[in-house]
């Protein structure tokens, strides 16, 4: 018998006062009580209508059907004649919630949870609902190993029948682990188990990692790690017996134990492979990892289905099925392994979509395409495709996606979602030298210059002392096959007569010229490039020069029209076009002078990067950038101003921009200006060499408590390099014999880079380990709006 309805019956019979009254026949019904509650809400609900015949059974269903609306506390069925009168208490509204005291949940959260279990703001208050939602809050908390939090409430009575709910939580702090205890090991030793744990006990890196924080869900996690850990090691019979967490009673710690049945270690008897395969046999065997004679290891077993599910969607049967089926034999500990294909039916792509390129032109993302519309749906093609777009640089994220297309069973369509990010940078700048007086600056360049795909760049820099003016246009897809044509044009001018207050100066120089550059697809990974560049150069020494540049003004002139042609290789496996994290890339550039230009001289530059994955969101970043330049024919020497420079951002952070390799000569004397006589005994100033070598290596890390990190790297460097001289024309010259290690500058810091809408902003504290004579030091650099 079922007491509690039985009881419920009761007390409704109790309630209603017509109860054992004789039967009437209802002329009308009226209805007291009602204050928010619209009448036809409780005709709605009532079951009697009027001209129906009322009795106990119907009084009864009436009574009920009247309380299952929730919106009542007390209802009492009345008779006045034939009149059915219906006396109800409302029950209050909710006039306002207040939550204090949380931080690990959101008070948006909180509402949120409130309103769908039906508490919230002019909804009907139930007393009942109210300490569901309390003790699923802590249930909540203790999910998080908050065993100390309590969640109190009140109801403050308000008028017009309405209440307020008043929450007040108490999070308390996370258990922290104490120790965790692995029992019934005996193959592996417990530090080699406690590495399969993410959650940790306390140790001097949980401050910023939380790793000792005990948690129900990562436990969980952490438990089949644990049984992934065997399974991979042959121990196919491994279980988990029981877990037991155990809290102090001060609920501050918490002791985790593990017991386990390692069970006997497997070895792969026979591996075999069964269905159609649809691609040749030996193209398949060779994606077979599991091999006769090996330990048994699931991780093994599961990567070689997906290899071949992967080599078959190559082939467009992109619902192809692979079942890798063990069947062990206790009897010898062995396990044979089957691998069961279902290629199914070859599917075809019906159409490609673009989702998400609200400023990036469709066009664009399309010419990216390897995999065609109405071809075979090949997993390589729409990957290949997904990673194209990913190098452009344009988007912080690529997503892709192959439903199926409905009524069909060989059709789908592929479905490329993107979220756009800044593709380009602006730079500007207002300052103020006393020796320059006002300084305007200003830089655009656009990647993905209004949607195109193609690259602007306009810039301007103008002061007392400079002037510098460029513009740029590329089009990666001048042809449809990928043939690239870019051009630019600039000028300089730079009077260094102007910069000092003394009146002194290195030298003045004029440039001015133009170029073009034609880019060509070698494969899907590497380009050559051609470009030829007219430029015309005019030097003017100061009142007082360095030797080294009157030198080569007396050996050179003062006026030099180049013409440069340039031939460059690139390859780019990287997963990302800005701020990549996996593959490598490496560049190959020579430039040479024409005959017809009024000096010869040529300089090949490298440069390359790799990423090495260390865990899923960590990996080390190694670089190089290397540089020699000569001259040939008729022309002594590599031009000064042609010199490759290191130091500060992009080179060797730590140390000033260019202060790094060979110096002047000292200027140390007397000398006469407009008739006035002056005295100098100025620093050497860096020079620049004929040939640079720079590179580092950086562990590259999420930023901690950032939850988005697509915009973000961080980082450890370690950054050494210097340029150097092959050959001086003076012997007052420093630096002038050739590579010397000792003269390698190192530093180690710390750095952060964010692609911000302005553009790449980069952030440097870095420590000068080894220092070279002479050498500038810059502990903390700034850039924005320059590449890296």
């Amino acid at each position: 018998m079922n007491f509690p309805r039985l009881l419920c019956s009761v007390a409704l019979l109790l309630n209603a006062t017509l109860a054992h009254a004789q039967v009437f026949k209802i002329a009308d019904i009226r209805i007291n009580g009602l204050q928010r509650v619209s009448a036809g809400s409780v005709f709605g609900a009532l079951p009697l209508n009027v001209g129906e015949q009322a009795d106990d059974k119907r009084l009864v269903e009436s009574t009920r059907a009247l309380f299952k609306t929730g919106f009542f506390q007390d209802i009492q069925l009345g008779r006045e004649g034939d009149v059915l009168v219906v006396t109800v208490v409302e029950r209050p509204s909710i006039a306002s919630i207040d939550i204090e005291g949380n931080k690990a949940i959101s008070t948006e959260d909180l509402m949120k949870g409130l309103k769908q279990s039906g508490l919230a703001e002019g909804e009907v208050f139930q007393q009942a609902t109210l300490e569901g939602v309390r003790n699923e809050l802590l249930r909540q908390y203790v999910a998080q190993g908050r065993y100390s939090a309590s969640v109190d409430t009140e109801v403050v009575a308000q008028p017009r029948n309405r209440v307020g709910l008043k929450i007040k939580i108490d999070e308390g702090e996370v258990a922290a682990i104490k120790h965790i205890n692995v029992v019934g090991n005996t193959v592996f030793d417990q530090s080699e188990l406690d590495s399969q744990f993410t959650l940790k006990t306390t140790n001097w890196l949980s401050f910023f990692k939380n790793d000792d924080k005990y948690a129900r869900e990562k436990l969980s996690g952490d438990l089949e790690r644990l049984r992934s850990y065997y399974l991979d090691r042959g121990y196919i019979n491994m279980e988990i017996i029981s877990t037991q967490v155990s809290i102090t009673p001060d609920k501050k710690q918490v002791y985790i134990s593990v017991n386990i049945n390692e069970g006997a270690k497997y070895t792969v008897r026979n591996v075999s492979l069964r269905g159609d395969l649809k691609v040749p046999g030996d193209q398949v065997n060779a994606l077979l990892l599991v091999q006769k004679g090996q330990v048994f290891s699931r991780r093994l077993m599961t990567t070689t289905s997906e290899l071949i599910t992967r080599r078959l969607g190559n082939e467009g049967y992109t619902f192809a099925n692979v079942n890798a089926v063990p069947t062990p034999n206790d009897e010898d500990h062995t396990v044979d392994v089957v691998f069961v294909v279902d290629p199914a039916k070859r599917a075809y792509a019906n159409r490609i979509n673009f989702r998400g390129n609200t400023k990036t032109e469709d066009q664009v993302l399309r010419r990216e395409m390897r995999q065609m519309e109405g071809g075979w749906a090949s997993t390589y093609l729409i990957d290949q495709s997904k990673t194209r777009l990913e190098r452009l640089g344009y988007f912080k994220e690529v997503n892709v996606e192959t439903p199926a297309v409905a009524g069909v069973d060989d059709q789908v369509d592929v479905n490329y979602s993107v979220e756009e990010q800044s593709s380009g940078s602006i730079t500007a700048s207002v300052g103020f030298a006393q020796s320059a007086g006002l300084i305007l600056g200003g830089a655009i360049t656009q990647n993905n210059f209004l949607g195109s795909g193609d690259t602007a760049s306009l810039g301007l820099t103008r002061s007392e002392y400079q002037s510098k003016y460029n513009i740029g246009f590329t089009d990666p897809y001048f042809t449809k096959d990928g043939v690239s044509l870019g051009y630019n044009a600039f000028y300089n001018k730079t009077d260094y007569n102007d910069y000092y207050d003394d009146g002194v100066s290195y030298y003045s120089i004029n440039s001015y010229g133009a170029g073009a550059t034609v880019g060509y697809p070698v494969n899907e990974t590497s380009r050559l490039s051609f470009g030829l560049t007219v430029q015309h150069d005019t030097i003017e020494p100061g009142t007082y020069s360095a030797d080294e540049i009157y030198d080569f003004i007396e050996r050179q002139g003062e006026q030099f029209t180049n013409f440069k042609a340039n031939l460059g290789w690139s390859e780019s496996t990287l997963n990302k076009g800005i701020l990549a994290t996996r593959g490598h890339s490496q560049n190959l550039n020579l430039m040479m002078t024409l005959p017809g230009s009024d000096l010869s001289f040529y300089k090949i530059d490298y440069s390359a990067q790799t990423f090495l994955p260390v865990s899923t969101s960590t990996s080390l970043r190694l670089h190089t950038k290397l540089g020699y330049g000569n001259s040939y024919g008729s022309t002594d020497g590599l031009p000064f101003y042609e010199n490759y420079t290191a130091g500060g951002e992009g080179s060797v952070r730590g140390f000033e921009s260019g202060t790094l390799g060979p110096r002047n000569t000292p200027a140390t004397g007397t000398y006469s200006s407009a008739g006035q006589e002056y005295y100098s005994d100025r620093d050497t100033e860096a020079l620049g060499g004929n040939i640079m070598i720079t590179g580092g290596v950086e562990y590259l890390f999420p930023m901690p408590f950032i939850k988005d990190n697509k915009s973000l790297r961080t980082s450890l460097f370690w950054d050494v390099g210097s340029v150097y001289s092959s050959k001086c024309y003076l012997s007052t010259t420093t630096g002038c014999d050739g590579i010397d290690l000792s003269q390698m500058a190192s530093s180690v810091g710390v750095g952060v880079t964010w692609y911000s809408p302005m553009g790449p902003l980069s952030v440097n504290l870095a420590l000068p380990v080894r220092k070279p004579e002479d050498a500038e030091t810059q502990v903390f650099q700034f850039s924005l709006g320059q590449s890296f």
